[in-house]
């Protein structure tokens, strides 16, 4: 399969490193580590109306990725290191996969903003080499973490706002459902550190898997718009990927919860063809 996959689309979860939090939000005080997580998303809310913990602070908690062929079509989606889920495993497992695909590019929703400078630190965390993604002796432009460099990275969000130009308000959450995709459903991103509080790892990880199918059926769209793919094509790859799903859902909760809430794109185009504008 290495020789086939050409693109990884993936996206991750995180939780906060409790003791780490404890040690640098509040040195000194007799407190315990997951008070001091509920203390600091107290003070964040307050402060910024979210109580979402920096990156800095965490650690991945899933990683899951899409295989995806060169014509467009998914092959596999794998949640790394189940059902152990050990971060320090699981960040391994996806660097040392970049380099076993021969370095497939990398495609996410604002991966450039959180996820990619979350597996980076990580790496970092853990005592692991990455010079093949950083590659500081390449000219600026080859260089995988290049801004610009989509061969390396593909940032949907990155593209469809013309690197920042805009937001892109409603997310990966809005770009799904105006494909007739999911998006967000019982899970959502804040929800993420209680649930990794209360043990519910595989539910964290069904949960990541969704991000990774509205992601990828969101970079087939994107195929379209740059006109690498033809629309009745994509839409094939989409019928496919369903019939993949439904094979597997009775394995997989996260594909039985994404194919009951599936909807198809509501497609404005005639079946027949129409005349060209004179």
């Amino acid at each position: 399969m290495s020789d086939a996959v050409r693109y990884l689309v993936f996206d991750t979860e995180s939780a906060a490193d409790a003791e780490l939090v404890r040690k640098l939000r509040y040195p000194g005080e007799e407190i315990a580590p997951a008070e001091a997580v509920r203390r600091y998303r107290d003070e964040l809310m307050e402060k910024h109306g979210s109580d979402f913990i920096p990156y800095t602070f965490q650690v991945p908690v899933s990683i899951v990725v899409g295989k995806v062929g060169g014509d467009g079509r998914l092959l596999d989606v794998v949640a790394l290191d189940e059902p152990e889920y050990r971060s320090h495993v699981m960040t391994d497992h996806f660097w040392r996969g970049w380099e076993a695909y021969r370095r497939p590019t990398l495609v996410s929703f604002n991966g450039r903003g959180f996820d990619l400078p979350l597996l980076e630190l990580a790496a970092f965390r853990f005592g692991l080499s990455l010079p093949g993604w950083f590659d500081l002796s390449a000219r600026s432009y080859e260089q995988p973490r290049n801004r610009f460099n989509f061969d390396a990275h593909l940032d949907l969000c990155e593209l469809l706002t013309n690197f920042g130009a805009t937001r892109f308000t409603g997310g990966l959450n809005l770009a799904a459902n105006v494909l007739g995709k999911p998006g967000k459903m019982d899970v959502q991103g804040d929800m993420v550190q209680d649930m990794y509080e209360a043990g519910k790892l595989t539910e964290i990880n069904d949960y990541c898997r969704c991000d990774v199918l509205d992601t990828y059926f969101v970079f087939l769209r994107t195929r379209v718009l740059l006109g690498k793919m033809k629309l009745e094509t994509e839409q094939q790859m989409i019928a496919e990927t369903k019939s993949w799903l439904e094979q597997r859902a009775d394995e997989v909760a996260g594909f039985r919860l994404y194919l009951d809430r599936w909807g198809d794109w509501p497609n404005p185009w005639p079946e027949e063809p129409t005349e060209e504008p004179s």
